[in-house]
């Protein structure tokens, strides 16, 4: 759930363009096989300054391999220390959607000095994300009516409203995705992830996933727990669980991060963030160009805050300031847009909306009716006052999905590999602690290093009790068996 800077992602665009690359392609003939898709060749180019890129391709569907495929984007930092090198270490943001070579283009800040010199750090765009022929579905101004869309009253009409909003976009991905509607999976990235490895020529997969990126990182673990080198699943996405059950405990999580920052201070209270809830459902705050600044954009703007309780809490501090004390939205406005990937002159400069709803629907089934989904807003709201009965219909573009979810067929619950790191935060909002604690349990030689602390994820955010158990492991493979509690 790692989110962008906009400008670095207009460069990364422009200069992925324009790169003119001529990757090894398989022979066009009617027998492709996955020996063939994992005998490519990748043809490393330079690219902006002191990375390279490549491109390889993966079968559309594994279960019928045919000539139909998608041509996915690589990116490489190689090592400074050749001389030492260890190998390399694959990485992956979190999302769904999130863009992993845009994330390896900052090589030097995700990880340590050492780790940079001794490891070459590689990401691929999955499937339909950023530079892997990324698919959107809606227009921009489309885009603005469907994140701008409420329920969270239960109201009737705006019920109605919500589910013709949920159908057209499941009718626009259908026309956008075509026969390809079915195939942007996770379960179909971890086996794009197992090829990119056999062509790195890696004997074994060491990897650092963020929140939805340990999920990546779990489904490639079971499916090749041969090919597992050393793996840090960060911010911890449980297996097993369903959509129903990550909406509410996501819900229950924003609210106690948002009650931790009230008491951080003295300003405002949570009677301030219901009135201002409430006014932006019943009479919006407009901004300077007319836009209407709804409640679904202040719940979106005030869980973009609580992913760092640093930077984050203090920017929410100063567009609350704005909101509630000038009737000012700019603030709430940037925060909202930041989280979207949205632009001041109104352009979504990056696919992660769509595709991270596309994604979602197809590892998970959602059983729940709309009738169920606004009965159980009381039970939501009952728990989670604020954020609650905006996430209760989270899922609801799932009920009309154009495509079969690709349920799991096998246990990811005695996952057997070498060890493995899972880092967990205990104030986490976004992927809550329990969720580390349920990953940990499903390996069977898994090490949960505990952050006690606020925000989403643990390494790399300034602690250097987490950092340096991470790079010792990177380093050696080993990890220490006591002071794995960091504060």
């Amino acid at each position: 759930m790692s989110r962008k800077n906009i400008y670095f992602t207009l460069l990364l665009v422009v200069v992925l363009v324009a790169i003119s690359l001529s990757y090894l392609k398989i022979k066009n003939d009617e027998n492709w096989t996955l020996t063939k898709f994992n005998s490519q060749r990748l043809d490393w180019q330079d690219c902006y300054g002191g990375f390279e890129c490549s491109t390889f391709k993966v079968p559309v569907n594994y279960g019928k391999i045919s000539r139909e495929t998608f041509t996915l984007k690589v990116l490489r930092h190689s090592a400074s220390d050749k001389r030492n090198r260890l190998g390399a270490i694959l990485v992956n943001p979190g999302g769904p959607g999130g863009s992993a070579t845009e994330y390896a283009y900052n090589a030097e800040s995700i990880v340590s000095p050492e780790i940079s010199s001794k490891f070459d750090i590689i990401g691929f765009d999955p499937r339909g994300i950023n530079s892997s022929e990324p698919i959107r579905c809606l227009t921009n101004s489309e885009e603005d009516e469907f994140l701008s869309a409420d329920t969270s009253g239960g109201e009737a009409s705006k019920v109605r409203e919500l589910i013709t909003i949920s159908k057209a976009f499941a009718a626009k991905c259908k026309k956008a995705a075509g026969a390809k509607l079915g195939h942007y999976s996770t379960l179909d990235a971890a086996k794009d992830m197992e090829v990119l490895r056999n062509l790195l020529k890696e004997k074994s997969l060491n990897y650092l996933g963020k929140s939805y990126g340990t999920y990546l990182g779990t489904l490639y673990a079971a499916l090749y727990p041969k090919s597992v080198g050393r793996m840090v699943l960060d911010g911890a996405v449980a297996p097993n669980i369903s959509l129903r059950e990550q909406e509410l405990a996501q819900a229950v999580g924003f609210d106690k991060a948002l009650e931790n920052y009230l008491k951080s201070q003295s300003r405002f209270k949570m009677k301030d963030i219901t009135k201002l809830l409430n006014k932006s459902s019943s009479d919006p705050m407009k901004s300077k160009s007319g836009r209407l600044v709804t409640e679904s954009l202040v719940i979106t703007a005030v869980a973009q805050s609580l992913y760092d309780s640093k930077s984050g809490w203090r920017d929410l501090t100063n567009s609350l300031e704005l909101a509630i004390g000038k009737g000012d939205p700019t603030g709430i406005l940037e925060l909202a847009d930041r989280y979207n990937n949205r632009d001041s002159s109104g352009n979504y400069y990056s696919n992660q909306n769509d595709i991270s709803i596309m994604i979602t629907c197809l590892d998970w089934k959602e059983n729940r009716t709309v009738d169920q989904m606004v009965s159980e807003q009381a039970i939501f709201k009952s728990k989670s006052s604020v954020f609650g009965p905006y996430l209760s219909f989270a899922a609801l573009p799932c009920r009309y999905w154009k495509a079969k979810p690709k349920l799991l067929t096998f246990d990811l619950s005695k996952i057997i590999t070498k060890p493995i790191l899972i880092i967990g935060v205990t104030e986490d909002p976004a992927t809550p602690y329990k969720w580390a604690q349920t990953l940990s349990k499903s390996f069977h030689n898994a090490e949960l290093l505990t952050l006690k602390g606020e925000g989403h994820t643990g390494h790399n955010r300034g602690n250097k009790c987490v950092d340096s158990v991470v790079d010792s492991y990177f380093l050696t493979g080993k990890i220490p068996s006591k002071s794995l509690i960091c504060a």
